[in-house]
């Protein structure tokens, strides 16, 4: 009898120890978790409050750039040939394409990025495969993470603009357009192509790719009749103010968009996360419970047997 309770004595704080050791490493857990949940339910509010402003700035600006890029679309399908009147007009032959890829400065957006890149790619390979096996496609990206996977995968990668979205405006957008219209005038490119994430809702983010130069002329339907416009003042100088001025509008519409889908997408899947958090936590705590109550049970079962090998 003393044996057996020798013997028990020795097996218990073992055993003990080792539910002890559980019962910690899960407690640790479920703090981890929980300061991860506040994390991402920080991250949420400030995401929903920097959409609330992006919003009301795309809302505004949507219906405005849309009608201009209508009009020039317009002007230019009406215009005969182009020429010297209208420089950013002109096609030509397909050797050399630049890519204005707009992404995020940071990650935690879901797969907003990912999403945005993997389109820049899919319309390279299907539409320009011969420029990109001669090296004549060139990236400009505007935020961080478009041009750290683009430079880390060997394209032709420009960080000229990619700290745009630090200071987010007006100017500092016209540069970025300014100096695409000037590198497609000194046939330094043949096309330019925009690629950026148009804002639809908060859950909702459309990827699109858009020509911005040459500018894209109207479709003609059938039947339909050619508009004869009365300009004044005169066609070209009215042409050449207005163009620059439209295709500066076309790029910041393209960037709020943007920016607005970036807040949306990272807001939802900070939602997501929280969600996640409060699942992971229901299962740590039942585990925890579980756990505790084979301890209290397993120390209930040594008392009650010491006691009983004692009387007997």
């Amino acid at each position: 009898m003393l044996e057996f309770c020798s013997q028990h004595r020795t097996f218990a704080p073992n055993l003990n120890k080792a539910m002890a050791g559980q019962l910690k490493e899960v407690r640790n857990r479920i703090k981890s978790v929980q300061s991860t949940q506040q994390i991402t339910k920080a991250m949420k509010m400030v995401s929903a409050a920097k959409l609330r402003r992006a919003q009301d700035a795309i809302v505004q600006m949507r219906p405005y750039a849309q009608k201009l890029q209508e009009m020039l679309s317009n002007i230019v399908s009406n215009s005969e040939g182009g020429g010297a009147s209208m420089p950013l007009a002109i096609e030509r032959p397909v050797q050399k394409v630049l890519f204005i890829v707009i992404t995020s400065d940071r990650g935690l957006a879901g797969a907003f990025n990912a999403n945005t890149i993997k389109l820049t790619k899919l319309t390279i390979a299907e539409k320009y495969p011969d420029q990109y096996k001669k090296g004549n496609i060139t990236i400009w990206n505007i935020g961080k993470k478009g041009y750290e996977h683009f430079a880390k995968n060997n394209y032709k990668a420009d960080a000229t603009f990619k700290d745009i979205f630090l200071k987010l405006n007006f100017e500092n957008v016209q540069a970025a357009s300014k100096a695409a219209m000037k590198a497609f005038q000194e046939r330094e490119f043949d096309v330019v192509e925009l690629v950026y994430s148009q804002f639809k809702n908060a859950a909702t983010q459309k990827f699109e790719v858009e020509r911005f130069l040459p500018i894209p002329r109207m479709e003609k339907k059938a039947g339909a009749t050619k508009a004869d416009f009365i300009y004044d003042p005169s066609k070209e100088l009215l042409i050449a103010e207005l163009m620059p001025k439209i295709l500066n509008t076309q790029l910041f519409k393209a960037v709020l968009d943007s920016n607005a889908s970036e807040h949306g997408a990272r807001m939802t899947a900070m939602d997501k996360a929280s969600e996640n958090a409060n699942e992971m936590l229901r299962s740590l705590k039942i585990s925890y419970n579980r756990a505790r109550q084979a301890a209290i049970t397993t120390e209930l079962t040594e008392i009650v047997s010491g006691a009983a090998a004692l009387e007997g």
